[in-house]
């Protein structure tokens, strides 16, 4: 069976009918495969494994709750949620993704995304990218007491927004160039990944071979769930 693959939750206190859908797509759905590819982004904002919010106790409940059923979860860090750590592992029993991961699906060497590193037209956006991806920065912000990260975060959020809205959409689409790159980087000929909120189906020549790029849907007013068929063609499920 098909692993799941579902990105941009974007889970926040503010909209509690998508944490909601989360929690019963996981008792549900998720439930009935063996693996769950999560690329990115579940949270809004994650200031640390030592969240202790009632939203991040609802949804590391439910992810535990589906691991010890035996759904493997596997996540990726998205632009949003780049600092979860080892203990949002433990808490919840997933196994969180190198940048890159790989595999066999149905098949085809597949890679997998987040996709903010496709972005690289946004050049300013590569540079905050970079800031906060710094393990300096990162330790230095994580030693702030939980309510001074909470302000940090709500600063960076708005400053984010405000920045998008003065971009061209095309600035902040992928880059086709650096697509092949990573592609060919780890030899795959099909990539899946978020970001965007495009979701669509890509066809391109790579070298002169057919190769497939998979945008997974954000959750907006609605659920989005990724799977494969077993002759490998992407099938897009929503739900409410």
């Amino acid at each position: 069976m098909s692993p799941l693959f579902i990105s941009d939750l974007h889970l926040d206190e503010s909209r509690p009918r998508i944490t909601e859908l989360l929690l019963r797509f996981l008792r549900e759905r998720a439930v009935r495969v063996e693996t769950l590819y999560v690329l990115g982004d579940l949270f809004e904002a994650w200031i640390g494994d030592d969240e202790d919010s009632e939203l991040c106790e609802q949804v590391c409940g439910g992810i535990r709750d589906l691991t010890q059923r035996g759904t493997q979860v596997l996540v990726a860090h998205g632009n949003r949620d780049f600092l979860l750590g080892p203990g949002f592992a433990a808490r919840t029993g997933c196994t969180l993704l190198e940048q890159a991961a790989v595999l066999d699906l149905c098949g085809t060497r597949t890679l997998l995304l987040h996709g903010d590193e496709l972005c690289t037209d946004d050049l300013p956006y590569q540079a905050m990218r970079r800031q906060l991806r710094d393990p300096q920065w990162q330790r230095e912000f994580l030693d702030r007491p939980l309510p001074i990260r909470r302000q940090m975060a709500a600063q960076l959020r708005q400053a984010s927004r405000d920045a998008t809205q003065g971009k061209a959409m095309e600035i902040m689409d992928v880059n086709q160039n650096t697509v092949n790159e990573w592609m060919r980087r780890h030899e795959a000929t099909r990539l899946v990944h978020g970001h965007t909120h495009r979701p669509a189906v890509h066809t391109f020549l790579l070298d002169g071979q057919t190769a497939q790029r998979v945008v997974l849907a954000d959750w907006d007013s609605q659920g989005h769930v990724l799977s494969f068929t077993p002759d490998g063609e992407p099938m897009a499920e929503t739900f409410a």
